[in-house]
């Protein structure tokens, strides 16, 4: 089977992308895992305590099952689709596909630079949907990264991470993948502040949304089939690896966004 798609890191959903998968049930099955594992006992050891509060996952127990669960689900129904979807669809086709779903998001990265208070990076979000969408012909060709606008990371999430609110325990959700209680909460941001939650009946845009969803879930599954089957065969503890990559990932996409001090005027401006 031809796999030529480009890799991210195990879980990781498309760059600005933010798919229903990580939408449906947040705030009930968050509520439900807090129930289930509030009994979850810590190590009286030092050294076990010390690996405890390290690992931050009291209900790690529950997580494991949700875990499992999500495998098998996904084993039988997602997975097949983007293996086919790749076989099928040419990776040029798919790159293009996965650009325009990033293009569309650019309104949702705009709003959390705003209100991460990083101005140059809210302009190129801006400068990128505005060039991707015209010269790159509707977001399929991102032509904004060549012309010195590259594509950054910013959700509900980071947002909430830059006002200083903690990030939590981990949770594995069922069909969501890994995430915690600030992500979870960044989500429903991220949904509140989609021009596309507002998408009115009619003229086919509804449709046009839920193919998206559709659409975007496949792409994010499709960029890490090869990843997932290699973790899962050669990691002695696949979920504790997930769960390891997953806070690097962030941590790294936060870090990067605090680090990010440029003034508002561009470069080529002052010379």
């Amino acid at each position: 089977m031809r796999r030529d798609n480009r890799h991210r890191p195990p879980g990781q959903a498309p760059d600005t992308f933010r798919s229903p998968r990580r939408i449906a049930l947040s705030a009930g099955l968050a509520g439900s895992l807090l129930a289930l594992g509030a009994c979850a006992a810590k190590p009286i050891d030092p050294a076990g305590l010390a690996e405890y509060e390290q690992t931050n996952d009291p209900l790690e127990p529950t997580n494991r099952v949700f875990y499992r669960l999500s495998n098998t689900i996904d084993a039988y129904t997602l997975k097949p689709v983007a293996q086919g979807y790749v076989w099928v669809v040419p990776f040029a086709v798919r790159t293009g596909i996965h650009n325009a779903l990033s293009n569309l998001a650019s309104p949702v990265v705009f709003f959390n630079d705003v209100f991460e208070t990083r101005p140059r990076r809210a302009g190129d979000t801006f400068m990128r949907f505005v060039i991707n969408s015209s010269v790159g012909i509707g977001g399929v060709l991102d032509v904004a990264t060549g012309w010195g606008y590259p594509a950054h990371e910013a959700d509900g999430g980071m947002t909430l991470a830059s006002w200083g609110v903690p990030q939590g325990p981990y949770l594995f959700l069922p069909l969501l993948g890994p995430s915690s209680p600030r992500a979870v909460t960044g989500f429903g941001i991220d949904i509140a502040l989609s021009p596309f939650t507002y998408v009115p009946r009619g003229y086919g845009l509804l449709t046009f949304n839920w193919a998206r969803y559709g659409l975007g879930v496949i792409d994010a599954r499709a960029q890490v089939l090869d990843e997932l089957d290699q973790l899962q065969k050669n990691a002695l503890d696949p979920y504790a690896t997930i769960r390891s990559l997953y806070r690097q990932h962030r941590t790294a996409e936060i870090q990067a966004m605090r680090d990010d001090h440029r003034m508002t005027v561009p470069d080529w401006y002052s010379h």
